[in-house]
């Protein structure tokens, strides 16, 4: 168990100065990082979480702005360490608004390919991406319940809905947290808004490893002709934090048309 904290000063606060306690999972990832910075910048408190990039979660907290910012070595797949993770929040903040789950794992493997998608990778990947975001919010939901305005995203994809991506479980397993979504959105309310983001093809650390090939009809099937960057991701979870205030049980699209085509 790692943790760190920085103080600095915040000079945009829509989500006043400190006052709002934010979690992002695998917060030192792309879209993490991204997710981190904005909210940070808005005037969050932000804790982020990680499993193996201890170097960048340091590194990301070291350019956040804002005060009072922490690192919380947490992998999802580890209950014990959530609830670690959570009695950290209780005892530095007290409670927690925003809880962003981030955090997922995939790894490229042809549709057709039904050998070459392993029970262990299934597995790891269901772990991760589903049964990781429900241990997360089961963790903190005491947490969250002490907030005048919580909120969760939960990251999905828009590989839940048109079935194109990584490989078949992957898909699956977005599809699973979108449902997840809509149940505890109603088993929540209305003390607790939950919420899907949902991305298609974002160019970050991922789509640099994708054959660029497959990229090239994946962008000509996007309407909005480019691909989401993390920052459009992040500006989602902003937007359901500050203004779409009375959206809850939602998939929001951050796909370009992606499925229209």
């Amino acid at each position: 168990m790692t943790e760190q904290s920085k103080v600095e000063t915040s000079n945009n606060s829509p989500l006043g100065d400190g006052g709002k306690i934010a979690l992002v999972t695998g917060g030192a990832g792309g879209i993490g990082s991204a997710i981190c910075k904005t909210l940070a910048e808005a005037g969050a408190t932000v804790v982020i979480t990680y499993n193996s990039k201890a170097d960048k979660a340091a590194k990301l907290l070291s350019e956040l702005a804002g005060n009072n910012h922490a690192v919380f070595h947490a992998p999802v797949n580890d209950s014990t360490a959530l609830q670690q993770l959570a009695l950290f929040i209780k005892e530095k903040y007290g409670k927690l608004d925003i809880l962003v789950n981030n955090a997922g794992i995939t790894i490229p493997v042809a549709h057709d390919d039904l050998d070459g998608l392993t029970d262990e990778w299934i597995d790891k990947i269901f772990t991760t991406n589903v049964r990781g975001a429900f241990a997360m919010i089961r963790a903190c939901k005491a947490l969250l319940m002490k907030s005048n305005d919580a909120l969760v995203v939960n990251i999905s994809s828009v590989a839940a809905v048109t079935g194109v991506g990584s490989n078949v479980a992957y898909c699956a397993s977005k599809a699973a947290m979108d449902s997840m979504t809509r149940s505890l959105a109603r088993a929540l309310a209305p003390i607790v808004r939950v919420v899907s983001v949902s991305p298609g093809w974002v160019m970050g650390e991922y789509a640099k490893t994708v054959d660029p090939e497959f990229l090239k009809i994946q962008l000509a099937a996007t309407p909005l002709n480019r691909f989401a960057t993390s920052q459009d991701v992040a500006n989602a979870v902003l937007a359901l934090a500050t203004t779409l205030t009375f959206t809850t049980g939602a998939i929001i699209p951050v796909d370009g048309g992606r499925p229209l085509l």
